[in-house]
């Protein structure tokens, strides 16, 4: 299959402006993913041993009498992105695996800065409470300072970084 080019920035924008917009008005929330994996681990450790999940003050939050955390809204919403990105790429021609990497470094390195940038992702995630979706986009739509606070700092931190990183891509 012939690849299609990318969609125009200025229309995928809008896209997604509208997918928030639904989400808020069907489910009463905005976007977000980061807390979902906090579901799937509640549903393991629950499956294992529901009286510590109930005893858990952490996992306890996550767990309500008679609900199944993986049947949350935010475990379909997970689902779905993953479904949705794998339709995307395949309807597209861009399903495959590839590692993007500049030609000065290894496969190898890249794969290990890009398992360490995602493990400072999600330990900012869970600091900040909120992912970019979440705390970012969500947040900017309801004009909350936290949102805009939120976005300034992961561009400016992204900004900061690259700087320091740059030697491996240019």
């Amino acid at each position: 299959m012939k690849r299609k080019p990318y969609m125009n920035p200025y229309l995928a924008g809008t896209l997604l402006g509208l997918v928030l917009l639904s989400a808020m008005f069907f489910s009463g929330r905005g976007l977000g993913a980061s807390g979902g994996i906090k579901y799937c681990v509640v549903s393991v450790v629950g499956a294992i041993s529901e009286n510590h999940v109930q005893a858990s003050p952490y996992y306890g939050q996550y767990f309500e009498e008679g609900k199944k955390p993986l049947k949350t809204w935010l475990s379909f919403e997970v689902l779905g992105m993953l479904l949705g990105g794998f339709i995307s790429g395949a309807l597209s021609g861009r399903l495959g695996i590839k590692i993007e990497r500049s030609p000065k470094i290894s496969n190898k390195r890249r794969l290990f800065f890009a398992f360490l940038g995602g493990l400072f992702f999600v330990f900012g995630a869970q600091l900040a409470r909120g992912c970019t979706s979440g705390a970012a986009l969500s947040g900017m739509a309801v004009l909350s300072t936290a949102g805009f606070v939120t976005m300034v700092a992961i561009f400016g931190s992204g900004y900061l970084f690259a700087w320091f990183f740059r030697k491996n891509w240019i």
